[in-house]
């Protein structure tokens, strides 16, 4: 069943909606690529009644994106559908930088155990899209429709207007809100009149997929002026099904068309192969390196999501990873306003902070840009001396930058954080994505982020059974209140839990938890639907909690 992904074709069927003159829905998404289908999964699960459009009826074409983060396979395990991409893909966390004909240095993105997934995986972004295809079609709230391409928008105060053309003519659909999920030439920005702004850079990439079997560890490599492409870059993977992603700086020179002939990309690779090496090509193109956003990503009851909103250059695999993040979210945001339980003004902080998180992504790729292809003789010179010295001396590894790689957003400066008033140490500070770590459920090895997400979460850390005690009342009342917050009780290593029927409770098997959240007996953290702490304080206070729950979802 894996190998047609690639050349699945999805039969367009007409909906009832193309008989009837206008219908409403509660969410419509535009874009059924990784961003859009995460998208409209979540709202899915989450209970939002929602169509899926797209002007397309295949999923995408060659490898594209290949590396998935950590932070967005969590994102997908609260999807129910990461562990087909795990199984499927190939895991990995060391890169290995090479200069000239040697390797400098080698890094490690998890180097401590304790953790679900892996810092990446590499699967081909069509693997992606039909793992999440496949769980799309068991939403019952989620209506995918193919060949539905929107040619016409128009917003009002209360609702959008669209206008759709299918094989059997046009029709029109209306909706509470729109999310843009339709990529880098985004038919919807389009329709409205709206721009991305930012930075080209002229130079020239090649990536070859290329089928073989290799002795090549499972590894990110990456080269700087190898002998076999002098002057020049080239950056190797491993994809699944012995696929192979390798790409090569070509340089602002290079005539796009003619560097995609086989021709032109056979000696390449069997330059840094072997003149003996049996490779077949699966997938050949050519890309420049562009940053660019749009100034806002929320307009009015359209919001913009994915690479419709931001593009960046590949080195770093912040496109699909920052896509997904941009849905992880906007979904609970979307909910919470459509169920009357948030102000529509909600959305903006949607915009805040994956602006922001645009903005570094930006900053990051355009730092490694001018890195992997310095545009001066004085920026060669001093990128060089660094690469030489990163050999021996850890501080020149610093300044090395062959695509820093991606890593979740901390919205430390959100209106939605509630400020510390106690004293914490540690990376779980407000707005930071919520840490995993092993645990023990009824005396079964599980994971922490598995219990929360899609509502409010309190983890209240015990010292003993008399803590969850004194305090059971109050964490029923926020259980029962109009935004509930599900409080889950973490204890000590060892500590007999049965007493604690009712509740969520995880044991704190290795102590890796409470390290974590830098925990003590009392320490209560409260996370948002999207797995991001909003607030923690050193002991738990209920009117706190209510009070960080207002302003978290813009009711304060």
């Amino acid at each position: 069943m894996d190998q047609d992904y690639q050349h699945r074709v999805f039969d367009y069927q007409k909906s009832a909606d193309q008989n009837v003159a206008q219908t409403r829905h509660p969410v419509i998404v535009i874009g059924a690529g990784p961003v859009g289908l995460a998208t409209a999964i979540d709202l899915a699960q989450q209970g939002v009644r929602t169509v899926l459009l797209d002007d397309d009826n295949t999923l995408s074409t060659g490898s594209r994106a290949i590396c998935f983060a950590k932070r967005t396979l969590e994102i997908f395990d609260r999807l129910h559908c990461a562990d087909p991409m795990v199984e499927k893909g190939v895991g990995w966390n060391v890169g290995r930088v090479f200069f000239k004909d040697e390797a400098v240095y080698s890094f490690d993105l998890l180097p401590e155990t304790g953790h679900h997934r892996p810092a990446f995986i590499n699967l081909q972004q069509y693997y992606v899209e039909g793992y999440l295809h496949d769980q799309a079609r068991a939403c019952p709230n989620l209506d995918i429709r193919w060949k539905n391409k929107v040619v016409g928008l128009t917003q009002l105060a209360d609702q959008v207007e669209l206008v759709i053309d299918t094989p059997d003519g046009q029709y029109a659909l209306q909706a509470d809100y729109v999310v843009a999920a339709d990529g880098g030439r985004s038919a919807v920005r389009g329709l409205m009149g709206l721009e991305s702004h930012g930075r080209t850079f002229k130079d020239r990439f090649l990536i070859a997929d290329v089928k073989m079997t290799a002795a090549f560890p499972s590894e990110r490599w990456f080269w700087f002026d190898p002998p076999f492409h002098p002057h020049q870059s080239v950056l190797l993977h491993r994809q699944p099904d012995n696929v192979w992603r390798i790409d090569f700086q070509l340089g602002w020179d290079a005539d796009p068309e003619a560097e995609k002939l086989p021709e032109r990309v056979i000696p390449r690779v069997q330059a840094l192969l072997g003149n003996d090496a049996k490779f077949e090509l699966e997938w050949v193109s050519v890309y420049t390196f562009r940053c660019m956003r749009m100034d806002h990503f929320r307009h009015g009851r359209v919001l913009f999501a994915g690479d419709a909103a931001h593009g960046v250059s590949p080195f770093g695999a912040r496109g699909a990873n920052s896509g997904v993040q941009d849905a992880d979210n906007l979904v609970w945001k979307l909910r919470l306003v459509l169920n009357g339980q948030a102000p529509h003004t909600l959305l903006d902080s949607y915009a805040s902070e994956r602006e922001h998180a645009a903005d570094e992504n930006i900053l990051n790729s355009t730092r490694s840009t001018d890195f992997i292809t310095p545009k001066s003789a004085v920026s060669r010179l001093f990128r060089d001396a660094v690469l030489s010295l990163s050999k021996d001396y850890p501080f020149a590894r610093k300044l090395v930058n062959s695509g820093r790689l991606s890593v979740p957003a901390t919205y430390a400066d959100s209106l939605l954080n509630t400020p510390d008033r106690d004293l914490f140490a540690g990376a779980m500070v407000p707005g930071a994505p919520s840490t995993d770590a092993p645990v023990l459920i009824d005396g079964q090895p599980q994971w922490f982020l598995g219990l929360t997400g899609n509502d409010f979460t309190g983890i209240f850390f015990a010292g003993e059974l008399a803590d969850v005690g004194r305090y059971r009342d109050a964490f029923d009342t926020l259980s029962d209140a109009s935004i509930p917050v599900r409080t889950v009780v973490v204890l000590p290593g060892g500590t007999y839990a049965e007493a604690l029927s009712g509740m969520s409770v995880a044991e704190d098997s290795q102590g890796l938890l409470a390290q974590r959240f830098d925990a003590t007996p009392g320490t209560y953290y409260l996370l948002r639907p999207d797995q991001h702490v909003c607030a923690r304080w050193r002991q738990f206070d209920v009117d706190a909690v209510q009070s960080a729950v207002l302003r978290a979802s813009a009711n304060n």
